[in-house]
């Protein structure tokens, strides 16, 4: 098994699209970013909005499972996640393991949820842990570096379960992120052929942490930094999102 901490050669055909939008607009479900398109559509243009929103070639928006676009060959193949004010999908041809095709998205604000202490936060979730993954998150380090530490691990762990089209039914404790020695083990064994990059992406003071996992096939398994150029990833401002959608559409 080789294990790669640096870019490797292999072609990169996957992106990411990154929507920060106002979630107090929008029902805090599994269905943001398709009340975000349909509601804007609307604003923008009532009379044809029906008919621009029909020519999406996508069947539906999930934040569990990877999906794909019927009628296209190959077809293209998609993962959304979304937390708070950030919704973000991962895309990329399908040519592995239908019908998730083995790409998966996690996006995650570093934060406290309610009233929590980080200690109290982190055991609430701790049978979802490895023994090494929670001796990493009280090594002795800062408050923040543990909230940061804990949510690349969590995320790290929803991506790699959603790229299987298996996402929570997965065993989380399968799944382990060395954070020090920045090591993916499944079942004790560096699994082959992933290719696993780490995003930040920052609203304000606001930070929020993901994972896009993808297999590639092969024997390499390689993690991106987080502070990798990131050319295969795009932010966009709702209005700008919802804009540039509509003048492409309306350009087929």
């Amino acid at each position: 098994m080789v294990i790669s901490r640096v870019p490797s050669c292999r072609p990169r055909l996957m992106e990411v699209w990154a929507v920060i939008y106002d979630p107090g607009l929008f029902p805090d479900d599994h269905s943001s970013m398709n009340v975000l398109f349909n509601s804007s559509t609307r604003r923008v243009s009532p009379a044809s909005s029906d008919s621009i929103v029909g020519k999406m070639p996508v069947v539906h928006l999930s934040d569990g499972y990877s999906l794909a676009t019927p009628g296209l060959d190959p077809p293209i193949a998609y993962n959304i996640s979304h937390d708070n004010g950030l919704v973000v999908m991962a895309f990329a041809p399908g040519t592995h393991n239908p019908p998730a095709f083995s790409i998966g998205i996690d996006v995650m604000k570093v934060r406290i949820p309610g009233r929590d202490t980080v200690a109290s936060f982190v055991n609430s979730v701790g049978d979802q842990l490895t023994p090494l993954e929670y001796r990493s998150l009280f090594a002795g380090i800062s408050q923040d570096e543990t909230l940061r530490r804990f949510f690349w691990i969590w995320t790290m762990k929803e991506a790699y379960t959603k790229a299987l089209g298996l996402g929570l039914g997965f065993d989380f404790r399968r799944v382990e992120y060395d954070i020090e020695a920045n090591v993916v083990r499944v079942d004790n064994q560096v699994p082959g052929g992933w290719r696993f990059s780490k995003f930040v992406v920052n609203i304000e003071e606001d930070v929020y942490e993901g994972v896009v996992a993808e297999y590639l096939g092969g024997l390499e398994t390689e993690i991106v930094h987080e502070s990798a150029a990131r050319d295969w990833s795009i932010t966009y401002d709702a209005v700008e999102f919802v804009e540039k959608a509509i003048h492409d559409l309306r350009q087929e």
